[in-house]
């Protein structure tokens, strides 16, 4: 049962315990009962391994420590495996101290005998009780894995393909007496480290940071009272209020539940939502998946509503046990930084043929084997882009960081890249595209049309009271009712508490002048039901006297009509017809064309109630049409055009009716050009994932869309290879939010759950920050290409100068101190002040780039290959100057040697833009907007290169000759010369190439797609 497997060290042993693998519950058991035994100072299982690691004190020997643990497991495997308790297994837990979470099979046990082992009732806890268990077993958060050190940091800097390079040649160029080059090795190295360990501490500073800013709550009761309070306090016995859109805040073993579903995705990887209830008990074998009692930590509700008994917090939780088992691992690399480590390793091999090309065409020349030796070696360090190792890191950092300033919070690092790529955006309407600020404007009632404007009811131009118009009252009485907001007075205000639509409704009541209080004091509240995933209404049930009861009904309208039999009309109760039927579905299409979200209201006196309150058999009485407006947010209408611009596609997802979903998208013309198509989404789940995926490409506006159907959409757009990014607020969007490329979250107007999930939070709600964002996130990544092309050409560039100039036997126009002075000077600061590139002035007309391209394409290599020709051209041309001038010797090497620093760091102006010229900004007089940070790169090693000339110390180091008026003209000439051409050539190299992706028309589809 337990066997030790090391137990050499004084007061360390290691136990193989039989059943340890793969158990988390018996890991937490263990741990649990040991962190409670006198002397026990530390306790460890892997359930990996099967193994646990104890640290006691001289209290225990090894053999005393091995007797605990065999009863320890002796005493787990007596825990009930059927879900039937014996008294004294309870009796004997409840009297004991309460145990670490998740030590009990709780989906085995029954709903009684998990809240005595948890010594809690049906009120909850006691707020005193709360607060004990919190200091006893600390805040309710999950474990962090550690943060890496500084020092592994610094240490990380030197272990990558092209610094062991560098490290080599440093090594060599010592062995062979090049001590001066050495050195120079080492400070390229030393510069390159300092700059990359300032740049991934800051980075891991801000991914640090990017943990907190979400702050989930949950909703509690205790002492019979219900509160919200944050997440992270809640404790072991607490009673969790599941509500539709609640962020599961702890494993939870529920104890009511009425049509409850759960998104748990998380742990699962099921998208459908899980059904759940608290009738039953399980085997203590059930895997998590089908444990229908329970909800876990970090899962989502998605309908219904119930009560669950929190069993397990923070670390032992499932989601708690998951991240310890991963809590180790470093996070991965985003695909960018995969891909610039590949072209960094590509990059050593190929710049090491080309040395070893050089080293041998130099032996074959004459040249003596250490010279030639050093030559290759120096080469080798200039062709090494040793700066790609920080410019991924640096540039998503900093990207996060610009973001911030906008109020744009991107919560994960690939986040950034992913936002340049995105093609399709769809809008939730309710809170992202409107206000999510209902008032009710028109209602429809008796076949009479009623429009309410500052608290007064009109009809056909006739002043309306409702107190005496019958129908009109008990609209507004079941309105109330069949309601959620809080009401409550603060002073001589009036202070509503709940969703905007809710709150509409209530204010709708005190405007016309009726006590909510009273209302509901004279209907107390019985029953509740909530929307589901296959319900559009919600009902709620109270007692009117004590033979009867009274049920209100709100909801969708057709399936709140198609519940009725009858309607008031006068005061009476009068059948519904099938041409009244259709004069209210009517009404209810001319409302909903008016953009109007339209509720249906009904109601029903009954005996006795069923599972639901409604009989369908005895009908509902229906009362009426309720519509009510959500003005579109400022700057939305202006916001889509730019959208198209950018050649991102607009889809807007909505729960409202076709017609008010039409007449909304009609005016934000989300059709652009073409005419506005829209699906209703009501049998959308029955529809085939081809079929479902070829209408994705058409449709403009989804209406009367579930949260599956969020969910189904969007992955529809993903399969037909569409970057989708999805907006949201509420808490039916969480799952469709998870599954998009980009969530993007409402920071202010948000639900925890909306923010919970996403990837990018806008703080101040404004839409028109997610413009912004993509702009940022395409400058981002086409920062990356600049710098990533810069040194690739650079370094390009020194190579042909050199196996030029050895194949045509012109000798040796650098020398090995020069070659390492160039990679010092020109490739490092200039190269992430490319990096740091503010956003072109096109950037947003442009369609989105393939997220499935490299980085760098055969059309990028082969301009990186003609430029870094070109360069070569003006070095070797006034080195042939010198030649012919001086001869072979140290004149025609420093004309050389300072053309090339020359022309590179001037070519770092040309790669600023891969579309705008110095010719355009000089025709039309709008330059690139500027970037102090490569003024200073370029200032900088301007002024360095100039002090080689005036610094006797650093000509002899580099072996400069001195040059005259007519040399340093040839020089400049011959720098400035493929400045000019590269950017002369830019027009016509990227009229032949596009790299980006087309989007191309999609054909027209037909069947359920309504066309404008």
């Amino acid at each position: 049962m337990v066997q030790a497997v090391h137990n050499l060290v004084k007061g360390r042993i290691r136990l193989r315990v039989s059943g340890l693998y793969r158990s988390r519950m018996l890991k937490g058991f263990l741990e649990s009962r040991l962190h409670q035994v006198k002397g026990i100072s530390g306790a460890s299982a892997n359930v990996l391994t099967g193994n646990l690691l104890i640290v006691f004190n001289s209290h225990h020997t090894t053999q005393t420590v091995t007797i605990l643990i065999e009863g320890i497991v002796s005493d787990y495997r007596r825990l009930p495996s059927n879900g039937h308790v014996s008294p004294s297994t309870v009796t004997t837990a409840a009297a004991s101290p309460l145990e670490q979470p998740a030590v009990h099979p709780w989906h085995a046990l029954r709903t009684d005998s998990v809240l005595t082992m948890l010594a809690t009732t049906g009120a909850g806890l006691p707020e005193h009780t709360a607060r004990e268990r919190l200091m006893q077993y600390g805040p309710n958060v999950l474990p962090e894995a550690l943060r890496r050190s500084r020092f592994g940091i610094l240490i990380d800097q030197f272990a990558s393909l092209p610094v062991a390079l560098l490290a080599a040649a440093a090594a060599l160029s010592f062995m062979t007496g090049g001590i001066a080059d050495a050195l120079v090795i080492l400070g390229v190295v030393c510069i390159n480290a300092t700059i990359g360990y300032v740049t991934e501490s800051q980075t891991e500073d801000t991914l640090h940071s990017l943990k907190k800013l979400v702050t989930p709550s949950a909703a509690v009761v205790r002492n019979g009272a219900l509160l919200t309070i944050r997440a992270e306090e809640v404790v072991v016995g607490d009673l969790l209020a599941l509500r539709p859109g609640s962020y599961i805040a702890a494993d939870a073993r529920i104890v009511e539940s009425r049509h409850l579903y759960v998104d748990e995705s998380a742990l699962t990887g099921e998208n459908m939502p899980a059904f759940k209830t608290a009738d039953s008990t399980l085997a203590a074998a059930v895997p998590l998946a089908d444990r229908i009692n329970m909800v876990y930590m970090g899962t989502l509700v998605t309908g219904g509503e119930g009560l669950a008994v929190v069993v397990a917090t923070g670390g032992v939780t499932e989601m708690g046990q998951i991240q310890v088992l991963t809590g180790e691992a470093l996070p991965p690399e985003t695909p960018m930084e995969r891909r610039l480590r590949q072209i960094g390793n590509h990059s050593v091999w190929l710049g090491g043929l080309a040395c070893g090309l050089v080293f041998v065409i130099g032996l074959l020349r004459g040249y003596g084997f250490v010279r030639m030796f050093k030559i290759a070696i120096s080469l080798a360090v200039a062709a090494v882009p040793e700066g790609l190792s920080t410019v991924a890191t640096t540039t998503l950092a900093l990207g996060i960081r610009s973001m911030r300033r906008h109020h744009v919070l991107i919560r994960y690092l690939h986040a950034v890249e992913t936002l340049g790529s995105v093609q399709t955006i769809c809008l939730d309407k309710t809170g992202t595209i409107t206000m999510n600020r209902m008032s009710v404007v028109a209602i429809h009632t008796s076949l009479q049309p009623i429009t309410i404007a500052e608290g007064r009811f009109v009809s056909g131009g006739v002043p309306i009271d409702p107190f005496i118009c019958d129908e009109l009252l008990r609209l507004i009485h079941a309105s109330v009712l069949c309601n959620e907001t809080v009401v409550s007075h603060l002073e001589e205000e009036c202070v509503l508490t709940g969703s905007p639509t809710e709150n509409a409704l209530v204010h709708l009541a005190v405007s016309a002048g009726i006590d909510v209080l009273k209302i509901r004091e004279r209907y107390p509240l019985l029953r509740m039901t909530q929307r589901s995933e296959n319900r559009n209404y919600m009902t709620t049930l109270h007692r009117s006297d004590p033979s009867s009861r009274l049920l209100a009904v709100k909801g969708s309208p057709r399936e709140v009509l198609d519940m009725c039999r009858w309607y008031l009309k006068d005061g009476q109760q009068v059948p519904l017809s099938e041409e009244i039927r259709a004069t209210i579905e009517i009404e209810n299409e001319r409302m909903a064309g008016d953009s109007l979200r339209v509720l249906g209201i009904a109601y029903a006196y009954q005996d006795h109630t069923g599972e639901d309150g409604v009989h369908a058999e005895r009908g509902l009485i229906w009362l009426g049409l309720v519509g009510m407006a959500d003005p579109i947010r400022s700057g939305v209408k202006e916001l889509i055009p730019r959208f198209h611009q950018a050649g991102i596609d607009t889809v807007m997802i909505t729960g409202d009716q076709s017609p008010t979903a039409y007449a909304i998208g009609k005016s934000l013309n989300l059709g652009g050009n073409g005419s506005l198509e829209i699906l209703d989404s009501t049998h959308l789940a029955t529809v085939d994932p081809q079929v479902m995926e070829a209408l994705s490409k058409k449709v403009h506006v989804f209406s009367r869309v579930s949260p599956a159907n969020k969910l189904q959409i969007v992955q529809a757009l993903q399969r037909a290879g569409r970057v989708v990014a999805m907006t949201g607020d509420g808490i039916n969007d969480g799952p469709a939010l998870k599954a998009a490329d980009i969530g993007i979250a409402m920071g202010h107007a948000g639900t925890d759950v909306a923010r919970e999930v996403a990837d990018v939070v806008l703080e101040n709600d404004d839409l028109e920050t997610m413009i912004v964002a993509i702009s940022h996130g395409r400058t981002t990544y086409n920062n990356i290409r600049k710098a990533v092309h810069f040194l690739l050409a650079t370094n390009l560039s020194e190579m042909l100068v050199m196996s030029a100039s050895m194949t045509a036997g012109l000798g040796e126009p650098l020398n090995p101190m020069q070659l390492l002075w160039i990679n010092l000077i020109s490739d490092i600061f200039p190269g992430l002040a490319l990096a740091l590139e503010p956003p072109e002035p096109d950037v947003l007309s442009r369609p989105p780039r393939n997220p499935h391209e490299p980085i760098l394409n055969t059309a990028d290599l082969k301009r990186i290959a003609y430029e870094a020709g070109v360069i070569s051209a003006g070095s070797m041309g006034a080195y042939t100057y010198g030649i012919l001038r001086y001869g072979m010797g140290p004149q025609a090497g420093t004309m050389a040697f300072l053309t090339l620093v020359l022309g590179q760091l001037m070519h770092a102006l040309s790669c600023r833009s891969e579309r705008h010229t110095i010719y355009d900004s000089l025709a039309a007089g709008t330059p690139l907007p500027p970037n102090r940070y490569l003024q200073l790169a370029l200032g900088g090693s301007f002024a360095v290169q100039a002090a080689t000339l005036a610094s006797p110390g650093l000509r002899s180091l580099l072996g400069i000759a001195p040059l005259g008026v007519a040399d340093a003209l040839v020089v400049g000439g011959g720098a400035l010369f493929p400045f000019l051409v590269n950017e002369a050539t830019k027009h016509r190299i990227h009229s032949t190439t596009n790299n980006h992706t087309t989007l191309r028309p999609t054909p027209a589809i037909r069947g359920d797609v309504h066309e404008g």
